[in-house]
């Protein structure tokens, strides 16, 4: 039995020295001191020996078992540390390689014109108001002195969602929104978005940008409104930048104009922005109607007061020298990063 364990050892010790990983480690390690291994065989067998030989083959079977679990540890060490060495060359980060860098993103241009124009009027002490997109069609018209009628109002021009709900066609109904909450004195911006049945093309689109603005007090006339103006056009377009008012008709404004500017490219001499006339539309405006202001509470003997707004994709395009809208709207980076 001693030249049996012997052998026992002999192998035991060769399998675990030879085992390339951890599975074939645990399997020799059942095959010799598992509950059917063969030292645990030997062990049974002990009940046939004499008295005299039980101890002796009792502490060699243990002395065996002893080196087999010390070898099998060694072993089991040796592969984790090779296992990990591997998997750490293979997982190896190369910190000489530059990093991967992230570029900093920015505004959209529409979004850049729209911050410029609010931080003009806001110094100029105006406060920003806001209003649902989703509005109500007397807010949209009705209190705008737009009657039933109005051609504005057609399904063909505007997106309804119920007789009396609508997606805005203006940035308008803000204006309504704040002189029916607020006595006078108003004075409030109103950018966002707004919505028409236009078809898209280079210089339309279903969804664009406005800024409008609204001052209501006493006394407010229509040399407050052109001197706004020209304040705005010479911070935003040049010192040298000078305003053009021309008779123009809105339903809610009396008396209304288109405003111009002179051309901050060529100063008014003629060139291919302004197509050679010198002045380049920017804005409409006008003094408040009375019924407007009847409308929102307000009465037209005390007070008065100016509005005025401007379509962000046309600052935009003027600004940049954009020949196609559809461009501010497809997000491609080639031509945003530009900005």
């Amino acid at each position: 039995m001693k030249k049996q364990l012997e052998e026992i050892l002999a192998k035991a010790l060769s399998e675990v020295d030879t085992a390339a990983d951890e599975p074939t480690l645990k399997a020799a390690q059942v095959a010799y001191l598992g509950k059917k291994g063969a030292l645990t065989a030997i062990l049974r067998g002990m009940g046939g020996l004499t008295p005299e030989e039980r101890p002796v083959i009792g502490a060699l079977a243990n002395e065996v078992r002893e080196k087999i679990e010390a070898a099998v540890g060694a072993k089991l060490s040796d592969i984790k540390a090779k296992e990990l060495e591997a998997r750490l060359a293979k997982e190896r980060v190369d910190i000489t390689l530059p990093a991967n860098s992230k570029k900093p993103g920015r505004l959209h241009p529409l979004s850049q014109v729209e911050k410029e124009l609010s931080d003009i009027f806001v110094g100029m002490g105006f406060t920003i108001a806001e209003g649902p997109e989703v509005e109500l069609a007397y807010n949209n018209f009705d209190a705008l002195n737009a009657p039933a009628d109005h051609p504005s109002r057609d399904f063909q021009d505007t997106f309804y969602i119920s007789p009396e709900v609508l997606l805005r066609t203006q940035t308008s109904p803000v204006q309504i929104r704040a002189m029916q909450g607020k006595q006078p004195p108003i004075r409030i911006i109103s950018p966002g978005r707004v919505y028409r049945c236009d078809e898209v093309d280079g210089t339309h689109s279903p969804m664009f940008h406005q800024l409008e603005g609204l001052v209501v007090g006493k006394d407010i006339s229509l040399a407050d409104l052109k001197g706004t103006l020209e304040q705005f056009a010479k911070i935003y377009f040049g010192e040298e930048t000078r305003t053009r008012l021309r008779p123009h008709n809105f339903p809610f404004t009396e008396p209304s104009a288109e405003v111009d500017v002179s051309c901050f490219v060529c100063g008014g001499k003629g060139c291919r922005l302004c197509k050679g006339e010198g002045w380049i539309e920017i804005l409409g405006a006008g003094m408040v109607h009375p019924h407007v202001l009847e409308n929102c509470g307000i009465d037209p003997e005390i007070y008065s007061g100016f509005a005025f707004g401007v379509g962000l994709e046309r600052v935009v395009m003027i600004k940049y020298g954009i020949d196609d809208m559809r461009h501010l709207y497809e997000n491609d980076l080639r031509f945003l990063s530009q900005f």
